[in-house]
């Protein structure tokens, strides 16, 4: 089966988040366009059809693909809606040396093809109109520390929420599209969700979590996300 037929879009609704940040004890409310995401994160075997790699450290076709960093997961998008006749939504200029940069990315907001979702729209499509720090009973919609017996799990395992979206908690964490804080982290990217070997408390809608976007984590992946235009 082709990579662009395998992949479950899930229509979230427009709609108003309210994000917070534990060290600055800031929040800023947010209000988002309906907008695509997949049911599910990336697995290995979807990422292998399109980049021909496999560079998880648990080999499973699907099982979530990790270890690989923000860089990868924005070329993935990229190459994913050349396969499908769409138009890329990242531009990565490569420098001097020839290789490519966080700093470089740029958005185009006019192209229809696949990419990150924002923490914005994440944290709204977790929540799917739901206002508690998780949208069910952890161990039935998530793989965490205390039910995952310390290893990754298939994706859409546990139950869906409200929207049809599995695994938003627990399991992998995901990629997206912000820069987590400029000003004191400088490049770093946001990070949602909790994962596999995380506690319990790490496992919350409102959680964020950073990292630089060359790292590769062996609990990191994504989902992708499409602009309805």
């Amino acid at each position: 089966m082709d990579a662009v037929t395998e992949i479950q879009l899930i229509t979230v609704p427009a709609g108003r988040v309210t994000l917070s940040d534990r060290r600055t004890q800031r929040s800023w409310a947010v209000d988002l366009t309906p907008f695509l995401l997949g049911a599910s994160v990336v697995t290995q075997d979807l990422y292998a059809q399109v980049t021909g790699e496999r560079p998880a450290s648990a080999q499973g076709g699907r099982l979530p693909v990790e270890s690989v960093s923000w860089l990868d997961a924005v070329r993935f998008c990229n190459a994913l809606s050349l396969r499908a006749g769409l138009t890329p939504v990242y531009r990565l200029p490569a420098g001097p040396d020839g290789t490519q940069s966080a700093e470089g990315v740029a958005l185009d907001t006019a192209a229809d093809g696949f990419r990150l979702p924002t923490e914005a729209e994440w944290e709204h499509a977790c929540r799917a109109g739901t206002t508690g720090a998780r949208y069910g009973e952890l161990d039935d919609i998530a793989w965490h520390r205390g039910n995952s017996r310390e290893r990754m799990h298939e994706v859409g395992g546990r139950e869906p929420n409200a929207w049809g979206l599995y695994d938003t908690l627990g399991n992998v964490w995901e990629w997206c599209w912000d820069v987590y804080d400029a000003e004191v982290y400088g490049s770093y990217r946001v990070l949602r969700g909790g994962g596999w070997f995380d506690e319990h408390w790490s496992c919350r809608a409102s959680v964020r979590r950073r990292s630089h976007p060359t790292f590769r984590i062996d609990d990191t992946g994504f989902r992708v996300a499409r602009s309805v235009l």
